[in-house]
């Protein structure tokens, strides 16, 4: 019953145009999630196979099962499992932090940067590196992960907590990305080593991040992994807005609260490993509800799936363009994604006209 209700609002609501797909029976959504499935494996596969030097599939498919200590499975198993490992993960982080962003703020042009988030971490990776001189991946993460919560919290202050609507967090928000970007920026700029080290992390990048860094973090993901496969339900009811969410049972102000701390708590985990990749939370939500429709029990999977997806696939692009050197996933998903806003902000300004 309360998907039926969500279903049909989403559809009918033209602020929310974005948003709106056809409802999906189960069938097609559990064909469409095997097949996504099956795209993240073929993907996987690929970033194991394809690189500055490409590999043989039957090669590949024995390294991934038995280390016979031939040069292929050193590659392999060394050099391409640990990034192709860690970009499935991040992209899967941003995917699901992007659904629920966009349904929290009922922006579908939200995404996981648009919250002050990867600010914060950016912030604190510059100001740690200027003043203390902290460096390396590992101090890196963990000043993103600090910098990324306590601007976090500092939104929320900012919006006046979270019994406020949506609007006052997004203004308070991008208010918060554009003040703390314009710090970051003073910094670099008074700072030359610090402007070559930041240069590289606020691009983004899976190539030389070690499995360590990604189990430091793990802890981080899995809370804000539990926390959003909770929040389904209260997505659903926050996607019809206040007043009616809370006539149908739900606390609006808790609900709002549990799915930003985990929506905070996916994107510093992926920032803290890659640097904050861009359009990677914009883009595969909305394709997650092209294919299985508005319920979020099913958006969220799908965006992490397609989310993990898109940065193999983005990586992959980036090793074979500019062989032997490669391009960093960061800019292949900026190229990817910044059509697909283009696109979303003409279809809004279509609707509203």
């Amino acid at each position: 019953m309360l998907r039926d209700v969500v279903e049909t609002a989403a559809e009918g609501d033209a602020a929310t145009s974005a948003h709106r797909a056809t409802p999906r029976g189960p069938v097609v959504r559990l064909v469409a999630v095997s097949a996504t499935i099956g795209v993240l494996a073929a993907a996987m596969l690929i970033g194991l196979a394809v690189g500055s030097r490409v590999l043989p599939l039957d090669g590949v498919w024995a390294a991934i099962w038995r280390d016979d200590g031939s040069e292929t499975a050193i590659i392999v198993r060394e050099l391409r499992w640990p990034r192709t490992l860690i970009a499935v993960v991040v992209g899967a982080a941003l995917g699901v932090a992007g659904a629920q962003l966009q349904s929290l703020t009922r922006n579908p042009l939200a995404e996981p940067g648009l919250l002050g988030v990867s600010a914060g971490a950016a912030l604190a990776v510059v100001a740690t590196s200027t003043v203390a001189g902290l460096s390396g991946t590992a101090g890196q993460a963990a000043a993103a992960v600090i910098g990324a919560g306590l601007a976090t919290v500092l939104v929320f202050v900012l919006a006046g907590g979270p019994r406020r609507g949506p609007m006052p967090l997004l203004l308070a928000g991008v208010a918060l990305t554009a003040l703390l970007g314009a710090l970051t920026t003073v910094l670099v700029l008074l700072d030359a080593e610090t402007l070559d080290e930041y240069r590289f992390w606020a691009v983004g990048s899976v190539a030389g991040r070690d499995l360590d860094l990604l189990v430091a973090v793990a802890p981080l993901l899995v809370v804000g992994l539990g926390l959003g496969v909770g929040s389904t339900r209260t997505l659903d009811l926050l996607s019809l807005g206040d007043e009616l969410a809370t006539g149908l049972g739900s606390r609006v102000a808790v609900g709002r609260l549990v799915v930003l701390v985990s929506s905070t708590a996916l994107t510093a985990g992926a920032v803290a490993v890659a640097g904050p990749l861009v359009f990677v939370g914009l883009v595969a939500p909305h394709a997650a509800r092209a294919l299985v429709g508005v319920a979020h029990a099913w958006v969220l999977p799908m965006s992490g799936l397609l989310g993990g997806s898109l940065l193999v696939l983005s990586d992959v692009v980036g090793r074979v363009l500019a062989r032997p050197g490669e391009v960093q996933v960061g800019i292949i998903t900026a190229v990817v994604g910044a059509p697909v806003l283009i696109a979303l902000v003409q279809r809004r300004r279509l609707v509203a006209s």
